[in-house]
């Protein structure tokens, strides 16, 4: 059973940083993609930006050019560089793994941008 373990959330204010880490326990043979979500209140969960096994990314157009997303495969860890942060960026924090043929997802980090 492959469980994610989430951290680096926490209260910034506007234009802030904060960096996000997810890592896989747990048997894995087959990883295709890891990727980041997050649920706002009173919204649908969405895709902030994931990350393929040969290094392809796709990234909400809303956070380009402030939010990298990158991995380390050895560790089965995949981060989430958040720059220059904004109100709307507030929101619970969902790492994503498609492994082992499987969809897995962490239990959420909350991200609160506020002055």
């Amino acid at each position: 059973q492959v469980q994610l373990v989430e951290s680096g959330g926490g209260l910034v204010q506007p234009g802030g940083s904060l960096k996000l880490s997810c890592a896989a326990s747990g048997s894995i043979f087959r990883l295709d993609r890891m990727g980041w979500y997050r649920q706002a209140p009173g919204k649908q969960r969405e895709l902030v930006a994931d990350i393929t096994s040969f290094g392809k990314i796709d990234c909400l157009d809303s956070v380009k050019g402030r939010f990298t997303i990158s991995k380390d495969n050895a560790k089965n860890t995949v981060y989430l560089q958040m720059n220059s942060l904004k109100p709307e960026d507030t929101a619970v924090y969902y790492c994503n793994f498609q492994a082992n043929f499987r969809t897995y997802w962490g239990q959420g980090t909350q991200v609160t941008v506020s002055s």
